[in-house]
């Protein structure tokens, strides 16, 4: 696009692509082709990102993107530890970004080198600018994260709800989203005259060749139970959102709700890519740090903490058991049970949703929330 002015939507660049993927054009005749067309369907102004890199070799990028996406993941953590206000030790800071690093979803993201991994640390960042009243800064980051539009698109309704409970301080924030997404949407204008109407177009159709996608509810109930399921979520975490609209930055309710908003995300959209899962950092720092209020409250609380640790670290548990198994059994045998580590890949966005519903009931009455009371 940058170099040669090309359509990256458009059908010649779709088969370079595919050539770059599978070795080869797709063949619609062949019935065992891969349905996956790998077409670009990214927004336009995602070029504007990866702009200093087009004129490097790819090999060089290529490493220098791993280092980058590695460098800014585990700064993410460090953000988000900022953005919720909870003050640890320098050992359970490391301990937090050793987990993030070695969690399937980082790896994989790492491996894949997947844009979900940016989309993550420009989250943590506009939450760290909303909490230190960076408003303008906070709205700028979100809307360079919609280049991931399915995983904003909640966050951005949660930011124009909080502005609108206190629109005098707060409105620099939505300005400062919405001149920037104007802005990023008018530079691809001049670039690719039409680009939107493409856009739509392509998402249609990824859409369509990947199966008409399908969310972790989806997957875990029917397609139809999973969307109705879904549209209930959404209007809980609107009612939810309504209810704290006034909360100030900083406060234990304004970083539960935005958790709650990239929880219900990974849980709605119709995708389940593990390396997405990077967006439930917060809602966990949020649980683990009432965690004990939450193991005091009742069984049923209880209960969901124990799923949830289970499902968080199971990844772990079944990769260090094959690697024993390894050990003592023929690798071939050993290699039957790969998909061990994944089993739980569909439980954890549900687990941890699930607990920080609750966890929204024990806030109320916790000595985070009195805390907050007595700061005022």
């Amino acid at each position: 696009m940058l170099l040669h002015g090309r359509d990256p939507y458009s059908d010649e660049v779709t088969r370079e692509i595919q050539i770059g993927y599978y070795g080869r054009p797709l063949d619609p005749s062949r019935p065992n082709d891969p349905k996956d067309q790998q077409a670009f369907a990214y927004p336009l102004y995602v070029v504007f990102l990866l702009a200093p890199t087009v004129g490097l070799p790819f090999a060089i990028v290529h490493a220098i993107f791993f280092w980058l996406l590695l460098l800014i993941t585990a700064a993410s953590v460090l953000l988000w530890l900022e953005a919720i206000g909870w003050r640890i030790h320098s050992v359970a800071k490391f301990v937090w970004m050793l987990l993030t690093l070695s969690c399937f979803p980082s790896v994989q993201g790492l491996k894949l080198q997947q844009l979900s991994l940016l989309v993550a640390a420009l989250l943590a960042g506009t939450m760290c600018c909303l909490a230190r009243r960076h408003f303008v800064w906070a709205g700028m980051l979100l809307a360079l994260a919609s280049i991931k539009p399915q995983l904003v698109a909640l966050p951005a309704l949660w930011l124009c709800i909080w502005v609108l409970g206190n629109w005098r301080e707060r409105r620099r924030a939505l300005w400062g989203f919405l001149l920037t997404i104007a802005a990023l949407a008018s530079a691809g204008e001049w670039l690719l005259p039409g680009w939107i109407g493409e856009f739509r177009e392509a998402c249609a159709a990824y859409y369509r060749y990947t199966g008409g996608g399908k969310s972790v509810l989806d997957i875990a109930l029917t397609p139809t139970w999973g969307r109705v399921l879904a549209a209930m979520l959404v209007g809980v975490f609107l009612f939810l959102v309504w209810r704290v609209r006034r909360a100030r930055e900083g406060s234990a309710e304004f970083q539960w709700s935005f958790s709650l908003a990239l929880a219900v995300t990974l849980a709605v959209i119709p995708m389940f890519a593990p390396y997405n899962q990077l967006l439930l950092i917060p809602a966990l720092m949020v649980t683990t740090r009432s965690i004990r209020d939450l193991l005091q409250k009742s069984l049923f609380s209880r209960f969901l903490v124990a799923l949830t640790a289970l499902a968080v670290f199971f990844p772990w548990i079944g990769a260090l058991s094959l690697v024993i198994a390894l050990l003592l059994l023929p690798a071939t045998i050993v290699q039957r049970g790969w998909a061990l580590p994944f089993y739980s890949t569909f439980a954890i966005p549900v687990a941890v949703l699930a607990l920080l519903l609750v966890t929204r009931s024990v806030l109320q009455g916790s000595r985070i929330l009195r805390q907050d009371a007595a700061a005022e």
